[in-house]
């Protein structure tokens, strides 16, 4: 299966990098250049194993994703449950690991593209397109982390 990595260190501890990086709602648009619009599905109004969530990305694509880990401040894994044609499977890991006095974080896709007859071209595609928008929500995500009227307002939230 093809992934995509994007990694940074960031000069911001891991508690504070893995809350930020799970916000919701207004304030995650503030940061985050992929989404248009997310929500939890069925009830839940926080982030934990086996919660869904509903997101709508910016070129208009939509996903139903269901958290297969969540241990704060370390990692959050998700998969796909219902999402574009093109993709038999995707999952995603966000990582986060105490580094030098800040964080690493380390995001990864992990994808298989249909039909499997176009695999072959689908997925070198596909491998761009995502490590192109992985790379541009790592370093939205980075620059959030450094910004410290984002981090205040952040820590604000509760």
């Amino acid at each position: 299966m093809p992934q995509v990595v994007a990694e940074r260190f960031i000069d911001i501890d891991p508690e504070t990098a893995f809350g930020l990086s799970q916000t919701t709602g207004a304030f995650r648009l503030c940061w985050d250049p992929f989404i248009h619009s997310q929500r939890f599905v069925g009830g839940p109004v926080e982030a934990g194993k086996g919660v869904r969530t509903r997101t709508r990305t910016r070129m208009g694509l939509l996903m139903v994703s269901e958290y297969v880990s969540y241990l704060p401040p370390r990692n959050v894994g998700m998969k796909m449950v219902q999402g574009p044609w093109f993709f038999e499977q995707f999952g995603g890991g966000w990582r986060f690991t105490a580094a030098k006095g800040g964080t690493k974080a380390v995001w990864k896709y992990t994808f298989t593209c249909r039909p499997g007859w176009l695999r072959w071209i689908a997925e070198p595609v596909a491998a761009w397109i995502l490590g192109r928008e992985i790379e541009r929500r790592m370093t939205a995500f980075s620059r959030a982390c450094q910004n410290p009227a984002l981090v205040a307002e952040f820590r604000s939230l509760g």
